[in-house]
C-alpha cells in the first residue's frame, strides 16, 4: 500500500475536488494506497477557502498538519534582519519535523503554492503537476498557454514530474499530449483569436489534469512504475523517460463528457 503525503494550500474549490477525486479512487480500490496526512502552508482562520478545505480533510479523518508560511516568514525575517531566502530553508526544516513521523513513500504537491526547497526535495519523493508537455514552457498555467500561442505550437499537454529545485524541470513520471491545431482550435488560429485559443487550450488541459494525477497514482501504487534514487523506473527496474498515457487520458475525458 502506497503511503501518500498530500501537500496543498487549499486555496480554491479545485483543491477540494482533487482531494475528493483521489479519496474516492482509494475507497473504491482503484488506488492501492492511503493519504496518511495532509500538509498545508496555511492555518485555520487565514482564508475561507482553505478553511473549507480543512473541513473536508477532517471529514475523511486524515491527520491535518499546518504551518503558516506567512507567520513563519515574518518571524524569520525579523530574526534574520531581512536576509533573503533564509526563512524558506528554515520553514521546510520545520515542515520536515512535522511530517517525518508519517514516513510517506510519496508526497503529492496538489495546489501547493510554495516552491519546495532542495532539502525537502532530496529527502522525499515528491511529485508535481505541470500544465505543459515534457520540455514545454515553464511557469504558471497562464504563462504556459500564452507561450504555446506565441510559438504557434502544435501540441499542448500536462505532465507529472519529480519536484526538484529547478522549477518545472524534474524527471518526468507520466504525461499526456493533445493537438491544438486541428478540430475546434483551427477556426481560432485562422481568425487569430488568441483569447478564444487561450480559453479552449485551458479547457482541454484542465479536463486532463485529474485523470493524469489519478492514473499516475494508480500505476505507482500497483508497482507498474516506481521512483528509485530520483529516477523513474518500470516494473522491471529499467529507467524510463516518463510514460505517455495520452490514450488512457483521452478515454477518461470521453467518459466524463458522457
Amino acid at each position: 500500500m502506497l503511503n501518500i503525503g498530500w501537500f496543498s494550500t487549499g486555496r480554491d474549490e479545485a483543491a477540494r475536488q482533487l482531494l475528493q477525486a483521489v479519496q474516492d479512487k482509494i475507497h473504491r480500490g482503484d488506488i492501492d494506497g492511503k493519504i496518511s496526512f495532509v500538509f498545508s502552508n496555511r492555518e485555520p482562520g487565514e482564508a475561507n477557502e482553505s478553511d473549507l478545505f480543512f473541513e473536508l480533510v477532517r471529514s475523511y479523518d486524515i491527520p491535518l498538519v499546518c504551518l503558516s508560511y506567512k507567520k513563519f516568514k515574518t518571524a524569520k525575517d525579523e530574526e534574520a534582519l531581512g536576509i533573503k531566502k533564509e526563512w524558506r530553508i528554515a520553514y521546510d526544516r520545520e515542515v520536515n519535523k512535522k511530517i517525518a513521523p508519517f514516513a510517506p513513500d510519496l508526497c503529492v504537491l496538489a495546489g501547493y503554492m510554495l516552491i519546495v526547497s532542495k532539502e525537502l526535495c532530496q529527502k522525499y519523493d515528491m511529485i508535481n503537476l505541470h500544465p505543459a508537455p515534457p520540455g514545454g514552457p515553464t511557469g504558471s498555467w497562464q504563462e504556459v498557454i500564452w507561450t504555446l500561442i506565441q510559438n504557434e505550437a502544435d501540441t499542448a499537454g500536462a505532465m507529472i514530474h519529480l519536484a526538484t529545485p529547478e522549477l518545472d524541470r524534474g524527471p518526468v513520471v507520466s504525461y499526456c499530449l493533445f493537438s491544438i491545431k486541428g478540430g475546434p482550435f483551427a477556426e481560432y488560429w485562422r481568425k487569430g483569436d488568441k483569447d478564444m485559443l487561450f480559453r479552449l487550450i485551458r479547457q482541454h488541459e484542465l479536463a486532463r489534469e485529474f485523470p493524469l494525477i489519478i492514473l499516475t497514482l494508480q500505476d505507482l501504487s500497483r508497482g507498474e512504475v516506481d521512483i528509485k534514487d530520483r529516477r523513474v523506473i518500470d516494473a522491471q527496474g529499467k529507467p524510463v523517460g516518463g510514460y505517455n498515457i495520452s490514450g488512457r487520458i483521452d478515454e477518461e475525458v470521453k467518459k466524463n463528457l458522457r
